[in-house]
């Protein structure tokens, strides 16, 4: 019995997760080429805009381009998939109010719609690494699968506590909005982590965001992985992050059927 409603869950999540992925470009002229194509252009504006100030270290190398892709896709994925975590519940007001659907079910699955576009991104990032020949190392692309599914952890952690909360306070969304700016300047995307004083780098990598974006790209640029330690604090602080979320989504989903 337990194993006929696990698949029925997964279908369900599956179904809800395709029909939200059809609904974003309904009625669009380049359809799902937008979903490439936001990244790629925001990527496009950032390098000519940044290039000429980090492109060059040192050494002679020069994959500003290549990091600065690698970090666009992955905020993208996070800024995407926690704007529709966050308003999962909102948007499919009437499966919360008419028909019983496990309210985790409809806030897992808008995540996912997100984690399909960010797949399919991935095919972007191997092709202009083709292009400049460039072929990471096999620990590197392991890290970078290992990374993208923490990532995937992070988005599905704060969607859980965001959701029931944006029921309740619909300010949610917009100072959520803010962050997601603030995340992105704060974090080192655009900009190599070196460029900052060695003293606050610990505490910048406290970031969970700015962690997984940082040795993201340094492990595919420059086979830099993080050491032992930097790891097993990483995987507490998210354990710890999933663990407060689910206790938090279960202290406010009993009463959200009645304040959507």
């Amino acid at each position: 019995m337990k194993e006929l409603q696990h698949e029925s869950y997964r279908e369900l999540i599956w179904m809800l997760a395709k029909m939200d992925f059809k609904l974003r470009y309904q009625g669009s002229i380049l359809g799902y080429v937008w979903a490439l194509l936001k990244p790629l252009l925001t990527f496009t504006v950032l390098y000519f805009v940044f290039s000429s100030i980090f492109n060059m270290r040192n050494d002679g190398t020069n994959y500003y381009a290549l990091e600065l892709l690698v970090g666009i896709m992955m905020f993208n994925f996070f800024a995407e998939g926690t704007n529709a975590g966050l308003n999962a519940l909102l948007n499919k007001s009437q499966l919360v109010t008419k028909i019983y659907v496990p309210r985790w079910a409809i806030i897992f699955a808008a995540t996912l719609n997100s984690a399909i576009i960010y797949i399919a991104n991935i095919a972007v990032i191997i092709l202009f690494f083709a292009l400049y020949h460039l072929v990471p190392s096999l620990q590197a692309i392991g890290l970078f699968i290992l990374f993208s599914l923490a990532l995937f952890i992070l988005i599905v952690s704060f969607s859980l506590m965001a959701a029931p909360l944006q029921v309740l306070f619909r300010d949610i969304a917009l100072i959520w909005d803010v962050v997601v700016q603030i995340l992105f300047y704060a974090s080192p995307i655009i900009y190599p982590l070196s460029l900052l004083p060695a003293q606050y780098h610990k505490w910048i990598l406290l970031n969970p965001l700015a962690f997984i974006g940082h040795f993201t790209k340094m492990a595919l640029t420059q086979d830099h992985l993080p050491d032992a330690h930097q790891t097993l604090l990483f995987v507490a602080i998210l354990t710890g992050a999933f663990a407060f979320s689910i206790w938090v989504y279960r202290r406010l989903i009993p009463s959200i059927a009645e304040k959507v």
